[in-house]
């Protein structure tokens, strides 16, 4: 066995965002770093971490983290929208090795993902099929949130089952870093958007869903102009947990408090943990370098954006 780490943002805006000229070249290269890296390493099999936003897991159920063993891409923003190729035995038997590990996770024997999960697959493959894929949802945006502890704790028992897997093994990690978009919030919901997070009218009609993508496009043209009123980002807090992550000593997230993540970073910021997970994966199996990092804060797509790929040593 063998296991390496793909962790990169993802954005729905990166097909409506205008860029600047040299924002564009940085992020050209940086997929294609991660495209090359991915190749390379030719995986077997790819486990991917990812939030969802509501549009797979709404409040009328909403688990702290859940793996699928059968996977539907719903195609919002223009992403790749089907069936995903995931091997439900190789599924069942990782999930019901973390459960056996005491981490309370849930499955889902149909799945609906969203451009969280599949945008990283359209990039480094241009194929949401290309490789058999198994979805681990970790929620991210809806509070209360897991303490963080515990997804260093879901990470480290992933990399341990995965460790006794015959394949090479890609965890992607997908999401992050600060970032606070123009999602409704339970606390402050008005009833339709109440109605919204707690998924009724679902699937939603493609006129309402266009609406509901436009708002968010013209929210990030707002912030890249500085009149948009929602949370700025927190580079510093990025480039901290960069750091942290890369040491090797993945200790230091266990007292990340969720409502000061909010606070500093956004309540968006949360798909970090996605990227927590992996790394733990990752440090459970043996010491790890980064090969090749990338962060900016790209004000165009709301978000601290980076990129990590990382193999052991």
């Amino acid at each position: 066995m063998t296991l390496a780490l793909l962790a990169m943002s993802h954005s729905p805006l990166l097909e409506f965002a205008d860029l600047d000229a040299d924002v564009t070249a940085e992020l050209d290269q940086t997929f294609a770093a991660a495209k090359d890296f991915v190749h390379d390493y030719d995986p077997d099999i790819v486990v991917n971490l990812a939030p969802d936003h509501y549009n797979g897991f709404f409040y009328n159920l909403m688990p702290a983290y859940c793996v699928g063993y059968a996977a539907t891409s719903i195609g919002d923003y223009g992403s790749q929208a089907g069936r995903l190729d995931v091997p439900e035995a190789k599924a069942r038997s990782l999930a019901e090795a973390v459960i056996a590990e005491g981490i309370d996770l849930s499955v889902s024997l149909e799945m609906e993902v969203d451009h969280g999960t599949v945008q990283p697959m359209e990039i480094v493959y241009g194929d949401i099929t290309a490789k058999p894929f198994i979805p681990i949802f970790i929620n991210s945006v809806a509070p209360p949130f897991t303490p963080v502890k515990r997804v260093r704790q879901l990470g480290e028992a992933l990399g341990r089952h995965l460790a006794t897997w015959d394949e090479k093994v890609l965890l992607i990690s997908s999401g992050g870093l600060s970032h606070d978009p123009p999602v409704p919030r339970l606390a402050t919901a008005t009833p339709a958007q109440r109605a919204m997070l707690m998924g009724e009218n679902q699937p939603l009609p493609a006129e309402a869903r266009a609406a509901r993508q436009q708002r968010v496009i013209d929210a990030a043209r707002d912030f890249a102009a500085g009149t948009a009123d929602i949370q700025d980002l927190a580079p510093e807090w990025d480039r901290e947990l960069l750091r942290i992550l890369a040491s090797g000593d993945l200790s230091p997230v266990d007292t990340f408090d969720p409502d000061e993540m909010t606070r500093i970073a956004g309540n968006s910021s949360h798909e970090v943990r996605t990227w927590i997970a992996g790394y733990a994966a990752m440090a459970a199996v043996g010491t790890y370098e980064v090969q090749h990092t990338y962060y900016r804060p790209i004000r165009e797509l709301i978000a601290g954006f980076a990129m990590t790929t990382v193999v052991h040593t």
